[in-house]
């Protein structure tokens, strides 16, 4: 089996604490130096074929086997992970093979590029556990961050895979390490299901192991500090609908309502495209443009001051009454009264439809959009409403937090965005949605703005290809055999499969 410059094979003795994901070094003794992580194994013996052995035995597998035992090695396969020098990329020289030491895995990793000198900037992500050696994986933070690149995509199975969990450790890891003349960073976290992410500020339980694995990343293991919780009040519009509602935890969070201005700008998500024609969108963006919080005089010298579905509904209701008193019941300002009132159904719906959210006359409660807070997490968490005005927070918020940032007026330089199952927002077959666009719009220009996605989902295979071609960082969690067996995975040896 000959040796390249990406592949090589070299043999063990069966007594050997390496495995499948272990790194080891090759040194050829003139300045050659190869790292490698093992990706595959076999066992051989001094036996030619099966058959030898069925002989010795007599064709019987219960016979007592031989005093002594047969001579058997083990072969491993590695894929090369870096030379040095790289250049000229030559085969992998014959010489002794190393298990690597804490600073061999820093070198094959490439994180000595980032996580030494003047100003470091790795971020603990877990440990390298193999051949007995424990070292700390940093990832480099303007790989991650941006702007070299961005964005994080993590897969599993739901429930075993831990994905939730995995991303609230990578923020707390990045919270604290984050490096300070990159300069400042919160998350935005949507919480879609269950108690997921309603008590990041709690502390949880920890093992001695635990504490000894946080301290080798130099990290403190503790809960975030500082959080706050967002979650629309219930249809009551008295009681917020969120799991946290212990009184001991309720006040840290706060009303997630909103009015017809955030809302009218987002109508597109909310509104059937099939039943919203051109003439409709022209009406709407009318109302948006002339008479939404402006002062506004109808045709019959009524002055109308709209910011609330109250009172575009006092509006429509004037059209209707003048257009009746003159005779008429055609058009009104070029647009048809037919197109008007199907406009009117559409829009006073929607606080019905998102009751909770969206309100027809109270007080809006929103994010606090410039005034955000270096290491804090703001959690939306919207479990409890149904799948449009998940939309919708979705949408208006990624958007509010695009428009700060350009204007770099947000509160900080940099924001993570969690979102969970991102298959049913992103999916790769179906129609384009408002969600999708916004998603696709994050993942492929969001890094130069600071604007981070940190992604999970149950199926990497069912995601829009272009968002997680767009996610320079990828974690695999326990995986499902039928979606390890798509092509996306055909990259991935079937031992490093198997573990």
């Amino acid at each position: 089996m000959p040796a390249g410059p990406h592949q090589f094979h070299f043999w063990t003795a069966t007594e050997t604490t390496l495995g499948i994901g272990a790194i080891v070094r090759v040194d050829d003794g003139v300045g050659r130096t190869v790292y490698a992580v093992v990706v595959d194994g076999r066992a051989y013996s001094d036996l030619l074929t099966a058959l030898h052995d069925v002989v010795a035995a007599e064709g019987d597998p219960a016979t007592v086997r031989p005093p002594t035992r047969r001579t058997e090695v083990r072969l491993w396969t590695a894929a090369v992970l870096r030379q040095i020098p790289d250049d000229p990329l030559q085969p992998v020289p014959l010489a002794d093979v190393q298990l690597a030491t804490t600073e061999d895995v820093e070198v094959a990793l490439r994180m000595d590029s980032y996580v030494r000198g003047v100003a470091p900037a790795g971020l603990p992500i877990g440990l390298y556990t193999a051949g007995g050696t424990t070292a700390p994986v940093c990832l480099d933070a303007d790989f991650l961050l941006g702007p070299e690149s961005a964005h994080l995509n993590i897969s599993g199975v739901s429930g075993l895979a831990t994905k939730t969990s995995a991303v609230e450790f990578f923020i707390a890891s990045i919270f604290q390490t984050f490096p300070a003349h990159k300069g400042s960073i919160s998350a935005v976290c949507v919480n879609v299901k269950g108690p997921d992410l309603c008590y990041l500020d709690q502390p949880g339980e920890l093992t001695d192991a635990d504490r000894e694995m946080y301290a080798t990343m130099g990290l403190d293991p503790k809960p975030f500090e500082s959080v706050q919780y967002f979650a629309p009040f219930k249809p009551d519009g008295i009681n917020i609908n969120t799991l946290r509602s212990h009184p001991d935890l309720s006040d840290s969070v706060q009303p997630l309502v909103w009015g017809l201005r955030e809302v009218l700008d987002y109508h597109e998500v909310l509104l059937n495209r099939d039943d919203i024609d051109a003439k409709s969108d022209a009406f709407i963006d009318f109302l948006a443009d002339r008479v939404v919080e402006k002062e506004f005089v109808d045709d019959w010298g009524n002055t109308h001051r709209v910011s609330t579905f109250s009172h575009l509904e006092r509006l429509f209701k004037a059209i209707f009454d003048g257009l009746e008193a003159q005779g008429r019941s055609d058009m009104w300002r070029t647009h048809h009264i037919a197109t008007i009132r199907k406009v009117r159904n559409r829009l006073l719906n929607i606080s019905v439809r998102c009751k909770g959210l969206v309100t027809d006359d109270g007080a809006v409660s929103d994010l606090p959009f410039g005034e955000f807070a270096d290491r804090s997490i703001y959690v939306l968490d919207v479990a409890g409403m149904d799948q449009l005005a998940q939309d919708l927070v979705f949408t208006r918020v990624v958007s509010k937090l695009r428009e700060h940032l350009e204007r770099r007026d947000l509160g900080v330089e940099h924001v993570l965005v969690f979102v969970d199952e991102l298959n049913k927002y992103a999916p790769g077959e179906g129609p384009d949605t408002y969600v999708r666009k916004m998603l696709l719009d994050i993942s492929e220009r969001g890094r130069y703005l600071g604007l981070v996605l940190f992604g999970a989902q149950q199926f990497r295979s069912q995601v829009h290809r272009r968002i997680v071609g767009n996610s320079g960082t990828t974690i695999y969690g326990r995986m499902d055999m039928d979606e390890l067996a798509t092509p996306g995975y055909q990259v991935l040896s079937p031992a490093t499969k198997i573990k």
